[in-house]
């Protein structure tokens, strides 16, 4: 598949800065909010269903720096309840929030971040754990901006 505009910029900015630039604490500080969202396949359990949503939640105590040192802020979770229909059949969602890019950038690891001491390997082994019982996974990244109270 080829990469979209945010994608290649990215991968574009590891080969700039180097990994371990990229996957620092400091690196682009600020909040960023990382948006995940799940369609579990069919044939899945609600008792796996229920597995998976318990170890994603366990990663904002699990991901850690080699130093101990937290990446994860927070992570929020909770099922669709949309009733607008365009839900494009994704059953479960997450917000987890980082302090910096270069937080965000060793949680997520692979496939941008391929050497070992530059990403998360709690987050590595949650993406092989919750693989085989999804359908879907969509990632959405951004950077929280100010905004203004209506």
């Amino acid at each position: 598949m080829p990469l979209d505009t945010a994608a290649q910029m990215v991968r574009d900015e590891v080969h700039n800065v180097g990994m371990a630039r990229f996957t620092a604490p400091d690196f682009h500080p600020g909040t960023i909010r990382h948006v995940v969202m799940f369609q579990f396949k069919p044939q899945t359990t609600q008792a796996e269903r229920d597995e998976v949503t318990k170890r994603f939640v366990a990663l904002a105590k699990l991901s850690h720096r080699p130093d101990g040192h937290a990446v994860v802020a927070s992570i929020e979770t909770g099922p669709q309840i949309s009733g607008e229909n365009a839900d494009l059949g994704l059953e479960q969602g997450y917000l987890v929030t980082f302090r910096s890019e270069g937080d965000r950038n060793f949680y997520v690891g692979r496939p941008l971040v391929t050497d070992k001491r530059y990403y998360d390997p709690a987050h590595d082994a949650f993406k092989a754990f919750a693989g085989p019982y999804l359908e879907r996974a969509v990632v959405f990244d951004f950077p929280v901006k100010a905004g203004s109270a209506p």
